[in-house]
């Protein structure tokens, strides 16, 4: 990750903002050799809620699969707390 310190931010604040945007890649702004913020890209709020659908899902598609393997009438509670015993 590039560091650039705050002057250098002020003088080619256009630059360091269209080389962000071209390359997608993080800058780090420091002060007295210090991180003190960062320029990101801004990624696209509806790639980032596709994402977020498909953690979801994935997340239920195994909560289904562990609710056919779960023991009737075992809570999640008596289940860890039989598995911290077997430690």
């Amino acid at each position: 990750m590039r560091e650039v310190g705050i002057r250098e931010l002020k003088d080619h604040a256009s630059e360091l903002l269209r080389e962000v945007r071209e390359s997608k890649e993080t800058i780090m702004i420091t002060y007295r050799g210090k991180a003190v913020a960062q320029l990101v890209p801004v990624t696209d709020p509806e790639k980032l809620r596709g994402e977020a659908r498909a953690a979801w899902a994935e997340m239920d598609k195994l909560a289904e699969e562990i609710g056919r393997k779960w023991p009737k009438g075992v809570s999640a509670v008596e289940a860890v707390r039989e598995q911290r015993r077997e430690l």
